[in-house]
């Protein structure tokens, strides 16, 4: 970007910038195109593929102004404007509505059309100004374009950047919950604004299901519905092609009530003031080693189980007071194993029941189920009195027959009933069962 022509775009759009200025009475809005125009051109001679667009209009949970897409058509960043009578950058990024940016998006510009503020992961990284704001008042004449390097490069860390690989369910986890925490902000001001496609299932769960449920609450289990539904359908699609639009079909048949509420939350009934952050998500998961983190989900040692660190690492990013109002702190392992021990061998000896939880008469209920952990415990046990006495080849048809039926369990939080459904049938494939 260092010809002649290069210098011409950056005074060019400064002139419109000036222009639009001194006519008074311009929105943010004004200079959108201009901008718009500049990143566009920018990319074309450092040869970037890139799309811009200028997203839907504001709400007052805030949607960032420009999505910027790169390699197959995957999220680059977004960049958010502020009018160029902005003067204080640095404490513009301050504000509430930046910094839920700043965490949930992890490659963003923040610009006045003038200076440029790169922020990487929350943290200011390059910052440079192609022209001083005050010289749009002062000067009558457009101002001339300066620090056109240092601005090239800003946009050449911001074009490079792309959604890191995640290896680990716990680093899945935190990415996935600095999204949904922004998600459910924007979805509680689809409620507010009396949007018809949401408020029709606000609507419908008060009915059908939660009389007292209030808005922000339903907007935290649309929220959480979205991520794990997505998470859902990623941890089946394999190395197939994952977007948002076809995730649906990847969602296990075995778990019917989320299939049926991702279809219906996600569909042709998804706001357009959604899309982008659902695509964000989308592209997380995407871009996730998916046999690395199955590799980790179906670890074989019951102390390190890492189902139940994702869950409470999700909450605890995405929301900690609600980990504490419901007390979802997990049972630690050893004390789950010493619990669920401790049944299995009193059934035998208090009660006759000879083969513990594998015996057809025995019903097991855990009234708040969380991830799971004590049923999957006590399939393990199951499989293991089983194997001791010779008869593990009873086991596919003792789960058909009796486990499924008998064994219960009850959760409250939408994100632990499908991680909940998700382990259960991890623990029975590593034992030898395939859900149907």
């Amino acid at each position: 970007m260092k010809n002649n022509s290069g210098h011409t775009i950056y005074s060019n759009y400064l002139k419109d910038i000036h222009k639009t200025y001194i006519k008074g009475e311009a929105t943010e809005g004004s200079y959108y195109p201009y901008l718009k125009s500049l990143i566009e051109n920018c990319a074309i001679i450092s040869k970037e593929f890139v799309g811009i667009t200028v997203q839907p209009k504001k709400t007052e949970a805030g949607i960032p102004d420009f999505l910027v897409r790169g390699k197959q058509n995957r999220i680059t960043g977004y960049i958010e404007a502020k009018v160029p009578e902005t003067k204080d950058l640095s404490r513009e990024a301050e504000t509430e509505q930046l910094k839920r940016y700043r965490e949930s998006l992890p490659n963003i510009i923040l610009t006045n059309f003038l200076e440029f503020q790169l922020y990487r992961n929350g943290q200011l990284i390059k910052e440079t100004q192609l022209a001083n704001p005050f010289t749009l008042v002062e000067l009558k004449h457009p101002p001339a374009p300066e620090n056109i390097k240092d601005f090239n490069e800003l946009l050449a860390e911001f074009f490079s950047f792309s959604i890191p690989e995640t290896r680990t369910s716990k680093q899945l986890a935190i990415e996935l919950a600095r999204r949904t925490r922004l998600l459910e902000n924007l979805i509680l001001d689809e409620l507010r604004k009396k949007t018809r496609e949401v408020i029709g299932f606000y609507e419908t769960f008060k009915e059908q299901l939660i009389s007292s449920l209030t808005e922000e609450r339903f907007a935290d289990i649309y929220a959480q519905t979205i991520t794990y539904g997505l998470f859902s359908a990623r941890m089946k699609s394999g190395e197939d092609e994952f977007k948002r639009d076809t995730a649906y079909r990847y969602i296990p048949q075995t778990i019917p009530l989320l299939r049926n509420l991702f279809y219906s939350l996600t569909g042709a009934n998804l706001p357009q003031s959604l899309e982008w952050i659902v695509d964000d998500i989308t592209d997380v998961l995407a871009n996730a080693n998916i046999t690395s983190i199955l590799k980790n989900l179906h670890t074989e040692k019951w102390s390190d189980d890492p189902v139940i660190h994702f869950y409470e690492t999700f909450l605890a990013v995405y929301n900690p007071e609600e980990r504490e109002r419901l007390g979802v702190y997990y049972t630690p392992a050893p004390v789950v194993s010493f619990i669920v021990r401790s049944l299995h061998r009193l059934l035998k000896e208090k009660f006759n029941k000879a083969d513990g939880f594998a015996d057809i008469t025995v019903t097991l209920l855990d009234p708040a189920a969380g991830t799971l952990t004590f049923p999957a415990m006590a399939l393990r046990l199951v499989k293991k009195e089983l194997k001791e006495k010779g008869k593990e080849g009873i086991f596919p048809s003792l789960v058909k027959d009796h486990i499924l039926p008998h064994f219960y369990a009850f959760e409250i939080l939408v994100a632990p009933y499908a991680i909940g459904h998700f382990k259960i049938s991890i623990v029975l494939e590593d034992l030898g069962y395939q859900l149907k």
